[in-house]
């Protein structure tokens, strides 16, 4: 098996969506653009030469942009998850991506970025204390998340501690 590629299903925005997420992400690349052709031209309704598919890599995933028209739109139901080592990475990707995205999507550390998709900014130190064997800690740390945009990891690990 040669592994896995998301395909993100764009209206137009394909190629300009993949040069955005490589231009955020270090190691990216923008790898290859496919284009319609006067075939089919009755069924998709693209013009000849428009871009119909974008492959692109970020920090070594692969993913394919696609222009299928406005038929589909992202929602919450998929989130890419980005898990982050620390607090300097969660800002450097929440500001980045939030650039032009939906405020009102943002919770929990959620975001939304302009183009609908939604993303997780995750700490791994987050996954370490939700799996803590004391309720009591992990439920402080659940109750300050909830209360979160952006997640803060020194405030997480304060409610971990109980301070």
């Amino acid at each position: 098996m040669k592994g896995f590629t998301t395909c993100l299903w764009f209206d137009t925005q394909a190629e300009e969506a993949a040069r955005f997420y490589t231009s955020i992400f270090k190691n990216s690349t923008l790898d290859t653009v496919t284009r319609y052709g006067k075939e089919g031209f009755e069924i998709h309704g693209k013009p000849d030469g428009s871009v119909l598919t974008v492959d692109f890599t970020l920090d070594g995933q692969k993913f394919q942009a696609l222009n299928g028209g406005p038929s589909f739109k992202f929602n919450e139901s998929v989130s890419i998850v980005i898990n982050c080592e620390s607090q300097q990475e969660i800002d450097y990707y929440w500001d980045n991506l939030c650039e032009g995205g939906d405020p009102s999507a943002q919770q929990c550390g959620w975001l939304k970025d302009k183009y609908g998709l939604s993303w997780q900014l995750s700490p791994v130190v987050l996954e370490e204390m939700m799996k803590d064997p004391d309720k009591t800690k992990t439920e402080r740390v659940m109750a300050a998340l909830l209360k979160m945009k952006k997640l803060d990891i020194a405030g997480l690990v304060r409610a971990f501690r109980g301070e």
